[in-house]
């Protein structure tokens, strides 16, 4: 995100719900699912991946949710990545194909890194500066740089710089030798690690991945490569010959082959999870829907539940360019109008979602607690909604487009939300997207409708400083690739996001954050809906597995048995 969820982050559907968008929580061990998969992992075998559809790509210059993030751990390396999910903090940026953490110069407008030896892709080439450098380049490419956009907001490229295949070498990107790279950045950025453990930062060979070239078929440098890919089908990994664990303190690597099975129906995967037969006992799933609790409460399947906390907030965002969304009067209505108890129940009950109120999770640093829409105990607030309609000249109500995934669980919120605000007079018709091109097209402003149910989890987790700016930014509203859904443009917003980015005390700059959550609630882009806990069942033979909501950790799950895979 994405996620995107993306929520926040662009999410497969069997996984959505469960492997949310684009980053994690809070900074500490308290952040780490509290249950794992019992056992442990041993080498070889093929663990399975039960999910609706498709990934977003293959390609990481394109793919930025929490789903595919995943997924792309198990086929690329970066300079830096995301800790383990089983570490004391599995929230910590740790080096990858770097020796070390960056070091940044005394103006920190510089950062240097060295890379290991012996690192090679899947064809046996070498990975040298000069391929780290390619891979990165790719990220300002207009058509294939869609997914994250760090490293474009971050690195000072020349303003007309269209990436590699457009415009040649990055300038502000240098190899003085095959083991250094040196990252020169627009303003100081103490969190630029971080920036480097995003996904499409990630070396290729030089010359590479232009067009189309990666849509079927990629080039890998992490402990897996892909067999053969059948889109909306199957895909199967197999293991990098290539890859050294003595160069990777993350990845274990334990099976042999990870096959992911797709355009599975919903139900269909949570009745195979519950069965747990024949394959199925080497498989991994999604979050269980709440229709699906009350048959998981036998002894036997409550022994193999884990439950993962909320990362992420599920929202419904409001295009704030067109009427009637254009008029923060009719946006704040929509938020005092919302039930969000009946949103609540349709995400499955207080043992699968918290009511949201703020834009930040509390898991979060950075959040605060905050409602200033606060609901009657019959359920939102009619009257000040209706209030603020009149004023707006909306007294009759109006109707508009809401996009959502064809999933069930979104689906059922959407209902909730259609079912509030028409007792305020307010029609809601549902445009309903597949699943696989659901992100693509809401991140399409030219595509996007009135409003948009989705959701966000911060990219890193040190901070808030990637929750607030992708989605509220005016400067980061972008042709394809939007995470501002709500295209929210506000001067005094922008201005404060600079402000705070330039705070190189973390502490004070998640205050700030906090702060201005509640300054961007006041225009109410976005009506927050629901902060998503996720209950998970993974098969009997399944260990290593630490389930998030926001991405679990592929790298380190295993087979208790491997002659049953």
């Amino acid at each position: 995100m994405t996620a995107k969820m993306r929520a926040a982050g662009l999410l497969a559907a069997g996984m959505t719900a469960a492997l949310l968008l684009a980053g994690c929580s809070g900074g500490t061990s308290s952040s780490a699912p509290t249950e794992a998969a019992s056992g442990e992992p041993q080498k070889g075998g093929t663990v399975h991946m039960l999910q609706n559809a498709d990934f977003s790509y293959l390609d990481p210059a394109r793919g930025w949710d929490g789903g595919v993030n995943a997924f792309y751990r198990l086929l690329y390396r970066g300079l830096t990545m995301q800790a383990a999910g089983d570490a004391d903090d599995p929230n910590a940026i740790v080096p990858d194909l770097a020796e070390s953490l960056g070091t940044a110069s005394d103006d920190g407008l510089t950062w240097t890194y060295t890379l290991k030896d012996d690192l090679a892709f899947d064809n046996g080439d070498p990975i040298t500066s000069a391929e780290v450098k390619f891979g990165i380049s790719r990220a300002w490419d207009p058509q294939i740089g869609i997914g994250s956009p760090y490293l474009k907001n971050v690195i000072d490229a020349p303003a007309d710089y269209e990436g590699p295949y457009v415009s040649g070498d990055i300038p502000t990107i240098e190899t003085p030798d095959e083991k250094t790279i040196v990252f020169h950045l627009k303003e100081p950025f103490p969190e630029f690690d971080n920036v480097l453990a995003q996904s499409n930062a990630v070396p290729f060979p030089v010359g590479t991945g232009g067009g189309d070239e990666f849509i079927n078929d990629v080039i890998a440098s992490g402990p897996y490569t892909l067999d053969s890919y059948t889109p909306g089908s199957t895909i199967k990994l197999v293991r990098n010959e290539h890859w050294s664990a003595d160069t990777d303190d993350v990845r274990k690597a334990y099976p042999d082959a990870w096959q992911f099975d797709m355009g599975i129906d919903a139900a269909t995967i949570e009745e195979r999870m519950i069965a747990g037969q024949g394959d199925d006992v080497n498989a991994i799933a999604g979050k269980i829907s709440g229709a699906a609790l009350p048959r998981i409460q036998t002894p036997e399947l409550q022994e193999r539940a884990i439950k993962a906390p909320a990362f992420c907030t599920t929202y419904m965002s409001m295009n704030t360019t067109t009427a009637p969304f254009d008029d923060v009067r009719v946006r704040q209505a929509v938020n005092w109008a919302l039930d969000r108890t009946t949103v609540q129940n349709a995400s499955g009950g207080n043992q699968l979602a918290d009511v949201a109120t703020t834009i930040i999770p509390p898991a979060v640093n950075g959040h605060r607690d905050f409602d200033l829409y606060p609901a009657t105990d019959e359920g939102g607030n009619a009257e000040e909604a209706q209030a603020l309609l009149a004023e707006a000249g909306l007294a009759d109500g109006f109707e508009f487009t809401l996009d959502i995934r064809s999933q069930p669980a979104m689906q059922a919120q959407a209902e909730a939300v259609q079912e509030s605000l028409e007792k305020v007079g307010i029609t809601v018709n549902l445009n309903v997207i597949d699943t696989a091109i659901y992100y693509e097209t809401i991140a399409t402003p030219a595509k996007q409708n009135d409003a948009a149910i989705t959701g966000w989890c911060p990219d890193w987790a040190s901070s808030a400083s990637t929750f607030i700016p992708p989605l509220f930014d005016g400067a980061m509203i972008t042709e394809k690739g939007n995470q501002n859904l709500a295209q929210l443009n506000d001067p005094a917003v922008n201005e404060r996001i600079a402000e705070v980015r330039a705070m190189t005390d973390v502490d004070e700059a998640n205050a700030a954050w906090g702060d201005l959550d509640e300054q961007i609630m006041e225009l109410a882009p976005i009506a927050p809906l629901v902060f998503e806990n996720g209950i998970f069942l993974p098969g009997t033979n399944i260990a290593g597995y630490f389930p998030s909501t926001n991405m679990t950790d592929l790298t380190i799950i295993g087979l208790k048995d491997p002659s049953k895979g």
